[in-house]
């Protein structure tokens, strides 16, 4: 009989795995910085509107972002403060760990780069 080892767990897994994209933490961190429209992010990130506008949909379905609209144009910035103390904190998990989860065999990169989430 397998055991469910993650009651009351899975909106923090939810949580993470909206963060652990890379395409969509690079824009929670801009974001950070200030409100961005579509076209702001796809400048800076360098990617397609279409794959800027569909993790701006998922980070917005996470209740991570929002929206106002300004005449015909959408300016998307953080719903909650509490996002920028959890990247801090992060940041200084990692900077104590050192290079150990950047090198881990299972969610590590090869090259052991890693997004920066220091906004």
């Amino acid at each position: 009989m397998a055991m469910d080892c993650t009651p009351g767990l899975t909106p923090a897994v939810a949580l993470f795995r909206s963060l652990g994209d890379p395409t969509r933490l690079a824009i929670v961190h801009r974001l950070a910085t200030g409100e961005a429209r579509v076209v702001d992010l796809t400048a800076e990130l360098g990617l397609a509107q279409s794959t800027v506008s569909k993790h701006l949909a998922c980070l917005r379905d996470c209740g991570l972002i929002d929206y106002r609209v300004d005449g015909r144009q959408s300016f998307y910035a953080l719903t909650r403060p509490e996002l920028l103390d959890l990247l801090r904190s992060a940041e200084q998990l990692l900077a104590v760990t050192g290079e150990a989860v950047a090198l881990c065999p299972v969610y590590g990169t090869p090259a052991g780069s890693v997004v920066p989430v220091n906004p």
